[in-house]
């Protein structure tokens, strides 16, 4: 018999498909428990070249000696027996990137637990990091909650705090939050095993949703404040990435700052200067200095280095449309 503050080993399978996932399951490989089997999605092809790439997930799992499952569809009768054999404990949920059924929920004796990179019940969802960034989020988080068949809407179980610093990227706080989030899945696993886990309900009536990114998520109004085009610039990379074109060419804003200079002015979206390593465009209320860009199919570049092969010039105006 357990007694409650006892760990003991549980056999867990681990669902998972980005590099997000990667430190959570290699957290789990250094912990006292089993993984038995672990569940990403199936390789797809990438890239301009649309080469067939694999899911980070599965060359680590591969690596360990781990069965790996792909499933096309959940419901098929093939993994959810695949998945039965396993006689996992516990199953563990890390960006695997669909929604899992009700069948497949039910298979671990002790039910599902996922790491959320949010503060919920805000930012429910496919893109809490980035949706919370270009909200102008000051800080953010990571929750472990049960799995349940609502959206992210399951009783939690542990969650940490972290602070947005105002020029950090979606994939810089990403990392940090997959990092935090590991050692943070652990110890709620270690709760699970030793039956001392303290589930809090949330409250859906302050949930928000982060729903999933698009290309269009990238079109800059450059009638918005400066700080609002600044936050979706760093909350869109390194996908979708903001866009604008200038001289009928599309560039991609990859990194932007805040400044207090003054410069000259303009409508929102003209360049009020232009020079060296200074690239100010005006907005709906300040100037926004631009600092790496990238023009289509070529390299990121700082702007300086941009500038010594591109003439722009103050009165150049971006648009959010080519030829507009």
């Amino acid at each position: 018999m357990v007694t409650e503050g006892t760990v003991c080993a549980l056999r867990i399978v681990f669902f998972g498909t980005p590099a997000f996932a990667v430190p959570t399951l290699d957290a789990l490989f250094a912990s006292a428990h089993a993984v038995v089997g672990v569940v990403t999605q199936p390789d797809r092809p990438r890239g301009r070249g649309h080469h067939i790439a694999e899911a980070p997930i599965r060359g680590r799992a591969s690596g360990a000696g781990v069965p790996v499952l792909q499933p096309l569809r959940l419901k098929d009768p093939s993994f959810t027996d695949a998945l039965r054999a396993l006689h996992a404990d516990l199953g563990v949920v890390a960006a695997y990137g669909r929604i899992l059924t009700d069948e497949v929920l039910a298979i671990p004796r002790l039910g599902m637990i996922n790491v959320h990179a949010s503060l919920l019940p805000k930012y429910r969802g496919a893109a809490p990091v980035h949706r919370a960034i270009i909200a102008g989020e000051h800080e953010t988080g990571v929750t472990i909650m049960k799995v349940v068949r609502a959206l992210d809407a399951g009783p939690m179980l542990r969650s940490a705090r972290r602070p947005i610093d105002i020029d950090e990227t979606s994939e810089q706080v990403e990392g940090d939050l997959a990092r935090l989030g590991a050692d943070l899945l652990v110890r709620a696993v270690d709760d699970i095993a030793a039956r001392r886990a303290d589930e809090t309900p949330q409250d859906d009536a302050a949930a928000t949703y982060a729903h999933r990114l698009t290309k269009e998520d990238g079109i800059v109004d450059w009638c918005r404040p400066a700080r609002r085009i600044h936050d979706q610039i760093r909350g869109l990379h390194p996908w979708p990435h903001a866009h604008a074109f200038v001289q009928g060419r599309r560039l991609i804003l990859l990194r932007s700052s805040l400044t207090s200079e003054t410069a000259g002015t303009g409508d929102p979206g003209t360049i009020v200067e232009a020079g060296g390593d200074r690239l100010i465009v005006a907005t709906g209320d300040a100037p926004l200095r631009l600092v790496q860009i990238q023009a289509e199919g070529k390299r990121p570049m700082l702007v300086r280095d941009f500038m010594a092969g591109h003439h722009l010039s103050a009165g150049d105006r971006f648009t959010a449309a080519s030829g507009a």
